[in-house]
């Protein structure tokens, strides 16, 4: 197994957990979003992303010649492969709440925060570094809060945000929490989030996953 992953990027990160909960063993090649003009808009790395975006991710006992894209198809892609521990319920009103959790995250909060939306607030509408970084807290705060109050209030919420076991939803939350703590977001009024957060990274799987643990870590 490749992944082809940037360290800071959330999406990689995501699936740099779920490779890890599902103890699996694979090779990392640093894709870096900013050195050389960016390797992830190389031709080379086009052909085996055309959106040329992070991650990407080959299972050679597979077909080692089909790349899948988008962090969230590749995290299932492995929970259906290899299905223990589950990174979804298996009621369909259960598995439906894990996976809004994740949407929320990866849809709404994360897009119009991500580095192509950052660079073009800052190079085509001159946005200065100060309203960019605004930009980012605005949406990420806003989106945590949403998040926050569906965690305070759900009965299946446990120690991670379904249950007692790390679900997809936590394979999102976490990267998306370290993100907000690099732009300094306003996290204190979301304690469920936060101890959803910290439950996270009391385990080895997320610990070894984040940026810092990187080989690409700068």
């Amino acid at each position: 197994m490749k992944l082809y992953s940037y360290f800071r990027s959330s999406a990689s990160y995501r699936v740099r957990i779920a490779l890890n909960l599902k103890g699996l063993a694979y090779e990392t090649i640093p894709v870096h979003l900013l050195k050389n003009g960016g390797e992830h808009l190389t031709p080379e790395y086009r052909k085996l992303n055309p959106d040329g975006l992070v991650p990407a991710f080959v299972d050679e006992q597979a077909d080692n010649s089909i790349a899948l894209t988008q962090s969230l198809a590749i995290i299932e892609y492995l929970d259906e492969i290899h299905p223990q521990p589950p990174l979804l319920p298996q009621s369909p009103l259960d598995k439906a709440f894990v996976r809004s959790i994740a949407l929320s995250i990866a849809c709404d909060i994360h897009p119009i925060n991500n580095l192509r939306v950052l660079r073009y607030l800052v190079r085509n509408l001159k946005v200065s570094e100060d309203d960019k970084n605004a930009w980012y807290r605005h949406w990420c705060e806003q989106g945590l809060a949403a998040i926050e109050q569906t965690l305070s209030t759900d009965k299946r919420v446990g120690r991670f945000c379904y249950g007692d076991a790390p679900t997809l939803a936590d394979c999102c939350l976490v990267p998306q929490i370290a993100n907000a703590q690099r732009l300094n977001s306003d996290l204190s009024k979301m304690p469920t989030v936060m101890r959803i957060h910290d439950a996270c990274m009391a385990l080895d799987a997320f610990v070894n996953a984040s940026p810092a643990k990187q080989p690409d870590a700068e």
